[in-house]
């Protein structure tokens, strides 16, 4: 399910209405299939961990889910969507290709079971809690039920109050399990639950992307918007949809420059 290629993970942060998913995964689809890679779309259908009780969490899961997809195959993409407790395996499952685990679930036994016994593809986000050599029991939880189509993210790490800092080492240190590592471009640079949404340092997006892919990543997840400063989740990160083009187009040429030296 899983091959060599390059990865790379885009989409809406939340499925916040059918006319942007499907904005977005054309836009996405456009781009990608220039390219010889292995794209998936994302989009949360529902987002279980929000900053303040007046946040939207979703718009019905069964909806949403339609919604991803409806565009995934309208546009012959492969879909991820996050999960949240082990009933919701199995849904999400006949909607999608792959399930992500978010970064504060992270070591939750039970849903990573559940993830994988669908057989689908599971991407664990490393918790900003952990250590990167962490991974690896989480790693095993997958494995223990037959599953081993496992991707590892990283998305920063916790330091101090309301910031994150990214520890390029983590790379090398999860790669050690065999599994493909992802950078996670736009949640790095958060700022969590600095008001009713997290907030974020955008402009260090591309640079850190960068530095992930000369510390030998193999692929990159990012969040992207028609709109990202009316988004409602995550509107402080979001990448511009119109700047989809120029990110990809640049990953794929480092991430190509690194690949000779490996």
């Amino acid at each position: 399910m899983l091959n060599k290629k390059l990865i790379i993970i885009a989409g809406p942060c939340l499925a916040e209405s059918e006319s942007i998913v499907l904005e977005t995964a054309s836009e996405l689809s456009r781009i990608t299939n220039k390219y010889d890679i292995q794209f998936f779309f994302k989009a949360s259908y529902r987002k279980a961990n929000r900053s303040s009780i007046n946040s939207i969490s979703g718009y019905g899961d069964e909806k949403a889910l339609n919604w991803i997809a409806n565009a995934a195959k309208k546009y012959n993409l492969k879909s991820i969507t996050d999960i949240h407790n082990p009933n919701e395996a199995e849904l999400a499952a006949n909607y999608v290709d792959a399930l992500q685990i978010p970064a504060f679930l992270s070591r939750q036994t039970d849903l990573l079971l559940a993830a994988g016994n669908t057989k689908k593809i599971v991407n664990i986000k490393k918790g900003q809690f952990m250590a990167p050599d962490d991974m690896i029991k989480a790693t095993n939880k997958v494995l223990s039920t037959g599953n081993s189509n496992i991707l590892l993210t990283e998305r920063g790490t916790s330091f101090g109050y309301h910031d994150l800092v990214v520890d390029f080492r983590g790379v090398q240190i999860m790669s050690q399990t065999g599994f493909p590592v992802i950078f996670d471009a736009t949640h790095s640079v958060q700022r969590p639950s600095i008001g009713e949404q997290s907030g974020g340092n955008p402009q260090f997006i591309e640079k850190l992307t960068f530095a992930s892919l000369a510390s030998g990543v193999d692929g990159i997840f990012f969040e992207t918007h028609p709109d990202p400063k009316n988004a409602i989740s995550d509107s402080a990160t979001q990448l511009q949809l119109e700047k989809a083009e120029d990110f990809i187009s640049k990953i794929i040429d480092i991430y190509k420059f690194f690949s000779k030296f490996e």
